[in-house]
């Protein structure tokens, strides 16, 4: 069972955001708005699964589809265990409370969970703090 944490002044981003963080036993999820670039204010809200681990974000198929993101390219992903898999990927718009980023996603197939990559937490300009599992600004640096 998850228990949705009440985001304290480490956590909490914006006064107004929308998603909040929650950490079920040392794992951290996110409600963000994802949208396709060509229709930003078409959103679906997912909850991701935070992995600091993972480099991309993965939405699943049918939302992306319904949001009208199309695939640009097929690439091959090496999973945690070694495994190698082949996915999808395209472009999308992510919104967590006031702030909006477009970072590459996975097209996720069944089975596959919600993760939250390393570039879309950068593209919001936001890091996980792996220690304290909470979100935080990232300084932006051109």
């Amino acid at each position: 069972m998850r228990k949705r944490a009440t985001p304290g002044a480490a956590n909490k981003i914006y006064s107004d955001a929308v998603a909040e963080l929650e950490v079920v036993m040392g794992l951290t999820y996110l409600e963000v708005e994802v949208a396709g670039p060509a229709t930003p204010d078409n959103t679906e809200p997912v909850e991701f699964l935070v992995d600091s681990g993972a480099v991309h974000s993965v939405v699943p198929a049918l939302i992306l589809e319904r949001l009208g993101i199309e695939a640009l390219d097929k690439q091959e992903f090496r999973l945690a265990d070694g495994t190698k898999v082949v996915r999808r990927k395209g472009g999308a718009v992510f919104r967590y409370g006031e702030r909006v980023g477009v970072a590459d996603v996975i097209f996720g197939e069944g089975g596959d969970s919600n993760l939250m990559g390393a570039t879309t937490l950068e593209s919001l300009g936001l890091v996980l703090d792996p220690l304290k599992r909470e979100l935080r600004p990232l300084p932006m640096v051109l």
